[in-house]
């Protein structure tokens, strides 16, 4: 059996609980590969968005080419308020993650614009000092839509880069993988926006198939009894499923227990729930429309921006138009918490 392992966090590249859901990866493994890649990897908080930006760059830097991940929510708060030192940020961080000298004093002036500067460093010192491509993994890039002073410049900074590479050979060595949470409500020009470029790739939840898979590489049996449970409870959540089936495969509960408590305080997701919780209670609105949905047992037809901003929060899921919750362990653990009958 397996070494059981806690499911926090992105999936180490060498756990054998990563769930491959086809053909994402053979098509995110073969995109990366093409000159001046772009992927756009969205999906909801822990539904394996890093983990797969991480396989991809791993796989590339089994090719040999350059590769270097940023993770926004480590930039400073300070530096988001200004373009200039968040490029100089940016520009420095990937010179670090490359293992190169950090030469952005000599790009940067008074005068030169900041996007300019930013262009000029990659294009004539990271990439013409490149004899293989470099691979840009930019994660949780959710925290630069918070902030639009930079976003609209930066963003489209990234799709001028993209375009340029579908021409010049010093371009096409830069690959980007971009992945985020949210819909993109900042106002970008259709033609200046790295979001509706490139191969785009939306994260499914696990299917039946998939989640047989997880249960039998925890050491349990593959039957439908454990399956079909487990599918009622919490739909394809890869993070929801990994937490119950190593707590299921530790002994520290059985599965009848588990069904009891998952909706409550005492239960293995209570961390997850209250966050959940929070962040409707902080945004009146979407809790509103979360109430709605929790009313009725059918999906049903909402605003369409709460739509999907509950969707981007992982909360609910489209069945056409209409939405419902994602399972129905948020249905029984909000229609408690917030009051529905």
């Amino acid at each position: 059996m397996n070494l059981l392992e806690y499911p926090q966090g992105q999936v180490p590249l060498e756990s054998p609980f990563y769930i491959e859901r086809p053909p994402i990866e053979v098509d995110c493994n073969e995109a990366i590969l093409r000159p001046g890649a772009l992927i756009r990897i969205k999906a909801p908080r822990q539904l394996g968005k890093t983990s797969l930006l991480n396989r991809i760059l791993n796989q590339t830097s089994e090719c040999n080419y350059q590769v270097s991940y940023l993770n926004f929510q480590l930039v400073d708060t300070e530096l988001l308020d200004s373009l200039d030192k968040f490029l100089q940020w940016f520009c420095r961080s990937i010179s670090e993650e490359l293992n190169l000298p950090d030469k952005v004093n000599q790009f940067w002036d008074d005068i030169t614009a900041s996007k300019s500067k930013c262009t000029n460093y990659f294009q004539k010192y990271l990439l013409a000092e490149s004899k293989t491509p470099i691979i840009l993994g930019l994660d949780e890039v959710d925290e630069i839509f918070k902030h639009p002073t930079i976003a609209s410049d930066f963003f489209g900074m990234l799709r001028a880069w993209h375009e340029r590479g579908k021409n010049n050979a010093v371009w096409q060595k830069l690959r980007l993988v971009i992945a985020h949470s949210k819909e993109v409500y900042i106002p970008l020009n259709i033609n200046q926006s790295p979001f509706n470029v490139g191969l785009p790739i939306e994260l499914p939840e696990l299917n039946t198939t998939q989640l047989e898979d997880l249960i039998k590489r925890h050491g349990l049996p593959g039957d439908s009894f454990i399956l079909q449970e487990l599918s009622n409870l919490l739909g394809g959540h890869p993070y929801l499923l990994r937490v119950a089936l190593y707590e299921i495969a530790r002994d520290r509960i059985t599965l009848e227990k588990l069904k009891e408590i998952a909706p409550t305080e005492e239960g293995p997701f209570s961390d997850h729930l209250r966050r959940h919780l929070l962040n409707l209670q902080e945004n009146t609105d979407l809790q509103a429309a979360m109430l709605n949905v929790l009313a009725s047992e059918e999906a049903v037809v909402i605003g369409t921006s709460e739509a999907f901003k509950l969707r981007s929060m992982g909360l609910v899921k489209f069945q056409g138009n209409a939405v419902k919750p994602l399972c129905n362990l948020y249905r029984l653990y909000f229609c408690d918490r917030l009051g529905v009958n």
